[in-house]
């Protein structure tokens, strides 16, 4: 099963505002996905700008805009730093990330990153990397696997579900969405099913991708390469993302630890733009129900 449409941008207008782009400037959208944050940054652009878009599937390819100030790259973002200095851009004037899944991925059976339905246990975002989320439950340890889903799933029972994961695994490899459901079933809180589930895929998937730290690597990048007074716009869905970006945009460092200089003054490359994160209000949440999560922050180079 496949949806016909492959992602809805949240917080468009809000994005575009964050970013407050410039005609004749260079930006980067890190998460090209549908196109929709990009074409809406092309139609704000002059004939001087340009825009690189970045996605590390494939898929994401028959989104691209005929436009001579556009420019693909199918790559993880985490490589940011390595294609500007390949394309000979020295310097940005704005980069925005939306971290969510796209309709696409959610809605394919076949990549396996929905419990709605069953299919082969993938997760990857990158169809040509090597390790699946099957790799990943076949072959860690109970303990590995705890750690796994109460960090990255934030989940009270990590250490049942790696038990009944490892025990299961032993009798028939999980390679398929509905054996792990069947398999963690007895562990899931019947009141918050879907949520539970959900948290357990999401930390499966973080993990498939390494997407903490390619965040960390390319919001380190961005940093960098962003010029003084352009933008950074970032949107995230869940916690761990908006933690770390939260730190990042106010104290310079993912642990969130301010660093101060001779006059008391933190020392951090960036200020936040929205000190009050933004979310959609409801009239977008009732348009495109999975914006509820979005948090948007903007961040100006000092």
């Amino acid at each position: 099963m496949q949806s016909s449409v492959y992602h809805v941008p949240a917080l468009l207008d809000a994005c575009m505002e964050g970013l407050a782009v410039q005609p004749a400037g260079v930006y980067v959208d890190v998460t090209f996905g549908g196109g929709g944050h990009s074409r809406a940054i092309l139609d704000r652009l002059g004939k001087e700008g340009h825009l690189y878009a970045f996605d590390q599937d494939e898929d994401a390819r028959a989104n691209c805009v005929d436009d001579d100030r556009f420019t693909f790259v199918r790559s993880n973002f985490r490589f940011l730093k390595n294609f500007m200095r390949y394309y000979e851009v020295e310097q940005i004037d704005g980069l925005l990330a939306d971290l969510g899944v796209s309709f696409h991925h959610f809605d394919d059976s076949a990549r396996g990153f929905s419990f709605r339905f069953d299919g082969a246990l993938d997760m990857r975002m990158n169809r040509s990397a090597r390790t699946t989320a099957a790799d990943i439950v076949e072959e860690y340890t109970q303990e590995q696997l705890a750690d796994l889903f109460y960090l990255y799933g934030e989940l009270r029972s990590a250490r049942r579900i790696a038990e009944a994961i490892v025990a299961a695994r032993r009798v028939q490899k999980i390679d398929t969405t509905a054996r792990l459901v069947d398999v963690v079933m007895p562990c899931i809180d019947k009141r918050q099913e879907k949520k539970e589930l959900a948290q357990l895929f999401q930390a499966l998937r973080i993990e498939v991708n390494q997407e903490m730290a390619a965040l960390r690597r390319m919001l380190a990048s961005a940093a960098e390469l962003v010029r003084p007074g352009g933008r950074i716009a970032i949107l995230t869905y869940h916690s761990l993302e908006d933690r770390l970006v939260k730190n990042f945009f106010k104290t310079g460092n993912f642990e969130g630890r301010a660093e101060k200089d001779f006059f008391g003054r933190v020392a951090a490359p960036l200020r936040p733009v929205n000190n009050k994160v933004i979310v959609p209000d409801e009239d977008e949440v009732a348009r495109n129900p999975r914006a509820r999560s979005a948090k948007l922050r903007v961040a100006e180079k000092l």
